[in-house]
């Protein structure tokens, strides 16, 4: 069943261990076939050396496990309050990657200080509230599901696919589940920049919009230049 996806959902679990964004197994990805109205993802607590496609786990959009030996990712309630949201999202990846968790256990937004960020990301990349008490003790992952949809109230998610929990760490998303893993080596990346560029220089400024905006456009969105033209048919 589904067993494209699964590979692909491996292969973008693999690659967090490939780009240094995970410590033991404190990370997951998932991805969804929105025809069937599943998702698979990591099982908690395995080991990225040890797993398998037969250690994935499918799940409904309501979390009742499909198929698999395993329990699901303890994050999953998290990830199918994205993908219930978010129809566009095809994939989804939690880190606790460092300098992006800084940031996220600061409280702050990671600031767009260059072109790097503009690139890839159209503003600054958001950080979410705290949870309440009442929210961690009756259901602390689809809460914190919740509190991103929250924070993007007025954000889209194909031009920040991004956020910071406040005190915990990132999530990143895509059209699919590696598209979602290389947001998060970017978001690592410009994390890092920031830390770095506001190290150096405690009163930079944010870049300047028209620049911003500049950068962003050539790469996304209907007047994007960037890269190499499909050929013609």
């Amino acid at each position: 069943m589904l067993e494209k996806l699964k590979h692909e959902v491996l292969e973008a679990n693999l690659a967090l261990v490939k780009y240094g964004l995970i410590t033991l197994t404190w990370g997951n990805v998932s991805g969804i076939d929105r025809s069937k109205k599943m998702v698979i993802i990591k099982p908690s607590g395995i080991s990225y050396d040890k797993m398998s496609v037969d250690d994935l786990v499918t799940v409904d959009l309501e979390g009742n496990i499909i198929e698999g030996k395993w329990q699901p990712s303890t994050d999953t309630p998290t990830h199918l309050a994205l993908y219930r949201q978010y129809p566009e999202i095809g994939g989804i990846a939690h880190t606790h990657s460092e300098a992006a968790t800084a940031f996220a256990q600061a409280c702050r937004e990671i600031p767009c200080l260059g072109t790097t960020h503009a690139d890839h990301f159209s503003h600054a990349v958001p950080v979410t509230r705290f949870l309440s008490e009442n929210e961690v003790n009756e259901n602390y992952e689809l809460n914190t599901g919740r509190v991103i949809i929250e924070r993007f109230a007025q954000l889209h998610p194909q031009e920040m696919p991004a956020v910071l929990v406040a005190g915990h760490a990132p999530f990143t998303w895509g059209k699919n589940p590696l598209e979602a893993v290389n947001n998060s080596l970017i978001l690592e990346k410009v994390a890092v920049l920031a830390f770095r560029t506001m190290f150096l220089n405690t009163e930079v400024a944010e870049l300047p919009e028209y620049i911003r905006q500049k950068h962003y456009s050539r790469k996304h969105g209907a007047l994007s230049y960037y890269g190499q033209k499909k050929a013609k048919e």
